[in-house]
């Protein structure tokens, strides 16, 4: 391929990466889709490359829904299995709640095959879940709820000898729903550094992804058991309806610090997301099957975001204004002038433009996902770069100059230096741990007393607190001795050197201000995992769905691993 010549080269030039200011502000992490990097993507495409098996070597349930399950997955060099227990919980017990003690269902992946004695010490923990212990041969610790309304039509549907109703199907989309899925070192379970050099775990959250991929395996078959205990007459799902039917998930506030406390995984996530974009709006022509790839995928969102429910406010707002970006998007598609513009010289950078000055920031993010679809060859191999050894606190330099600490400060947190920290609204809110649960909670700073206990999650005013301490030192002192003085410093001198040399590392928002909605952390986190059908039941909690669409263990070695995110492609 010849180099791009006269204006083509200089717009190549111009292709720069967005800008953390833009990327980094909660709106938009709060917008983000699922995508090619998204963890249970990256799972599936090794699995299938791989040619992962999957066996189920126990299925020990009673009439009453009671017992013990092990679903395997055996890679070229090791084993992992999924150790279930069934339960019979009475309604009353049933809460999605931290607080919660029992569950329909509670799950250990065990690193290996486990023996008898195994087995027989989980049955003592796993049910237990926080309140019980499992060991190092355990990579993670679980529990499910049914949903109650589709778990129930569903068994009376297949005892009956017939399929459920495919629209009660579409409206739920998952049998149960999951808690939690606590991995590295939670309860005794093995701490990441043990299991770190596995290639087929390198990437962040497999472990996670691979629990809850055979979780849906075990309640799938649940759901069919359970309807065979009724009627020997009883049917088993078809397929597609199986397909359809992921695992739910219920997050609340425990997962927002997460983008605050591991600024250096953070970083590696957002930076392999703009440099896959960066890569694909560098390319200087798409090709006749590149574009109707993107096409097929727009049109295969919309049939996925028509299947999208929620009933917040908030989330049903967003969700009218992405179906008009997608009309919107669709109707420029049609256009004359776009054809000739995806026809041309860097159209995917074009149509990026175009998106940032047209749909809100819901369908820009789409979008970003949707242009990478037609590029695996360009884009996956940045998952390797997607993991970050933060095992060890990052070292301070104090030789620096508090002049070189002022340039970073100004550098990289320079859009909060000029705010006004005395104003209630922007210091309203305190992040702290509840002596309960152990769990991070937002409380209101002017209500409650509860300033003592903050922790440090307003990175925007430590750091403008640090560089207004500054403006007393002279250019020459070293940080070493600002920080033998003023020691309360240390955790902002300490972020300062990850921020400086890791762009996307920190949010570029107030965390603790009055209309600060930490369901935008957890959105953004939750994309990566590869979550769809985002739920919030409030502005700190929300449902979403793993999985729905994927190919059965059984469909592997046939199916595609990446494009079952978006309903099958359907004429325009």
């Amino acid at each position: 391929m010849s180099e791009p010549q006269g204006q083509d080269a200089a717009r190549l030039d111009e292709i720069n990466l967005r800008p953390p200011g833009l990327v980094m502000r909660l709106d938009r992490l709060g917008s983000f889709h699922q995508s090619r990097l998204s963890f249970m993507r990256i799972l599936l495409r090794r699995m299938k490359r791989e040619e992962w098996t999957f066996t189920r070597p126990r299925f020990a349930i009673d009439a009453d829904g009671v017992g013990t399950a092990l679903y395997t997955a055996t890679t070229p060099e090791r084993t992992y299995t999924l150790v279930a227990f069934a339960h019979d919980l009475p309604p009353e017990m049933r809460s999605d709640r931290v607080i919660a003690t029992a569950w329909d269902a509670t799950f250990t992946l065990h690193d290996g095959v486990p023996s008898e004695a195994d087995i027989e010490r989980l049955r003592a923990n796993v049910p237990l879940q926080e309140a019980g212990r499992v060991s190092a041969s355990e990579l993670t610790l679980s529990r499910a709820n049914r949903s109650v309304r589709l778990w129930s039509a569903v068994v009376a549907a297949l005892a009956a000898g017939r399929q459920p109703e495919v629209e009660l199907i579409e409206s739920v989309g998952y049998l149960m729903r999951t808690t939690a899925v606590y991995g590295s070192g939670k309860f005794g379970a093995a701490d990441r550094q043990a299991i770190e050099d596995r290639d087929e775990l390198q990437a962040p959250f497999q472990v996670e992804m691979l629990t809850v991929y055979l979780i849906r395996a075990f309640v799938l078959d649940l759901v069919e058991h359970m309807a065979s205990t009724i009627s020997p007459e009883a049917t088993r799902l078809e397929p597609a309806l199986r397909r359809r039917l992921g695992i739910g998930n219920s997050t609340g506030l425990g997962m927002a610090p997460f983008l605050l406390t591991h600024p250096k995984l953070v970083n590696n996530w957002i930076a392999a997301r703009e440099q896959a974009l960066g890569r694909v709006r560098r390319v200087e022509k798409a090709s006749h099957e590149e574009i109707e790839q993107f096409r097929s995928f727009v049109r295969r969102s919309r049939r996925q975001v028509s299947t999208w429910r929620s009933e917040h406010p908030a989330q049903q707002q967003k969700l009218v204004a992405l179906k008009d970006d997608l009309d919107q998007l669709d109707s420029y598609l049609a256009s004359t002038q776009t054809v000739a513009l995806l026809e041309g010289a860097y159209p995917w950078d074009a149509l990026i433009d175009w998106a940032h000055q047209t749909l809100t920031l819901e369908g820009q993010e789409l979008l970003v996902s949707l242009v990478l679809e037609p590029y695996g060859h360009l884009v996956d191999d940045l998952t390797s770069t997607m993991h970050a050894d933060e095992s060890s606190p990052t070292l301070i330099d104090g030789s620096l100059s508090v002049a070189e600490v002022r340039r970073r400060l100004t550098s990289n947190y320079g859009w909060c230096l000029d705010t006004d920290w005395s104003a209630p609204e922007a210091d309203a809110r305190v992040w702290y741990v509840s002596e309960e649960k152990l769990e991070p909670r937002l409380g209101e700073r002017y209500e409650e007393p509860i300033s003592d206990f903050e922790q440090p999650l307003q990175p925007a005013r430590d750091a403008a607190r640090f560089h207004a301490e500054l403006v007393g030192w002279d250019d020459d002192v070293t940080l070493g001795e600002v920080l033998r003085c003023r020691p309360e410093h240390r955790h902002t001198a300490r972020r300062l050197m990850v921020v400086n040399e890791a762009p996307y590392a920190e949010i570029c928002d107030n965390t603790i201000h009055a209309e600060m909605l930490p369901i935008d952390l957890l959105r953004a986190k939750l994309s990566f995992f590869g979550a769809t059908h985002f739920d919030p039941r409030s502005d700190r909690w929300v449902r979403i769905n793993m999985f729905r669409g994927a190919p059965l263990p059984e469909e592997l070695h046939s199916a595609d691993p990446d494009g079952w995110v978006y309903p099958a492609d359907t004429p325009p």
